[in-house]
């Protein structure tokens, strides 16, 4: 099993302006150090340092079950976090709120429905590990569980 961060070549794209999934150029910000995940490097980004605001969805196509969201980025470029090929087996550093929704989804790209739950952080791994004995289930998100928020995926 594997954290998996945004691809580096999309992450290129929105750090030299491109449109999000809503046709619109990142905003720009500097972090003040409270918390902004940076959902390519799996890292937060430090006080001071540029953070991309932007609209994402982490599917291939529109559809139904393809939520679009906020997600902050690395103004400059940053390392995938796990490294670029195959992702990271360890929680991600970002991970810091209490807990976070776990869900799987189908090779479809769409909710598998009963997977879904909010899950202490710690637990995040056995959950995931849970769903993929689901032979439905292709791939999982962790998303904020206060808000909905993309924050990665994982891999089996």
């Amino acid at each position: 099993m594997r954290f998996v961060a945004i691809p580096t070549d999309v992450v290129r794209a929105y750090q030299a302006g491109g449109a999000d999934a809503n046709g619109q150029a990142p905003e720009r910000m500097v972090s003040d150090g409270g918390g902004y995940p940076c959902r390519h490097c799996l890292a937060l980004i430090p006080e001071g340092a540029g953070v991309l605001v932007l609209a994402h969805r982490p599917f291939p196509a529109p559809q139904p079950y393809a939520e679009v969201g906020p997600i902050f980025l690395c103004a400059d470029p940053c390392e995938a976090g796990g490294g670029e090929v195959g992702g990271g087996e360890d929680l991600p550093a970002m991970l810091t709120s209490p807990d976070y929704i776990v869900r799987g989804y189908g090779a479809d790209d769409r909710i598998v429905y009963g997977t879904g739950g909010v899950i202490p952080t710690g637990g995040i791994a056995a959950r995931a590990e849970a769903l993929f004995s689901d032979p439905r289930v292709s791939y999982v998100h962790v998303r904020s569980a206060r808000n909905n928020c993309f924050q990665c995926r994982i891999e089996s």
